[in-house]
């Protein structure tokens, strides 16, 4: 093959390879791509020591290379949080389901008050998934005990928002996750 349909099918299969990889990232596919990975490296090595004269073949396969490298030590990184237990292969779907739920929840009228099971069960998922991230214990979560603390919080926040109509959110400050509350953007 010349050096031009080589190039092409590098980019191809660079492009393949990182579908790949997340697919994998994500638990849609159950083994990482070494073989296209492989095929990727072939190409790779059949032109790194050898001069390319056309300027413009030499700077984009230079370029398809960097992109390589670069998508590499962010896969080795991934791998690597993955094997100390650090990565949450779920957290794309997760996020997906969330927003469906979101949007499904915008379409129902909701009551002002306490909080939906659904959006417990949320709140309660996300801290857990917070704590883990932050390397806290989460097995002392537990869904009454966060019922219990919205609940504790509410005639407050009812006398600094104006309305019962608010949504709470986990996010972490400090390397702590905590509990805020909003206003339900309908």
């Amino acid at each position: 093959m010349a050096i031009a349909e080589d190039i092409t099918l590098f980019d191809r299969k660079l492009n393949q390879l990182v579908i790949s990889y997340e697919h994998y990232f994500i638990g849609l596919e159950k083994r990482e791509p070494l073989l296209l990975l492989g095929e990727v490296e072939k190409l790779v090595r059949r032109y790194s020591g050898v001069p390319i004269n056309n300027t413009m073949y030499k700077h984009r396969f230079t370029m398809l290379v960097a992109r390589l490298n670069t998508y590499r030590e962010h896969w080795n990184r991934i791998l690597r949080l993955i094997e100390e237990g650090r990565y949450s292969r779920d957290r794309f779907i997760s996020d997906l389901h969330l927003r469906q739920r979101d949007k499904s929840e915008r379409r129902e009228p909701d009551s002002p008050g306490a909080p939906v099971e659904e959006d417990l069960d949320r709140l309660v998922h996300e801290f857990r998934e917070a704590r883990k991230a932050c390397s806290l214990p989460d097995e002392t979560i537990t869904r009454e005990l966060l019922a219990a603390t919205i609940e504790k919080q509410r005639p407050a926040l009812v006398a600094k928002l104006g309305t019962e109509n608010f949504v709470f959110r986990v996010v972490v400050e400090d390397g702590k996750p905590k509990l805020k509350a909003g206003l339900r953007k309908h």
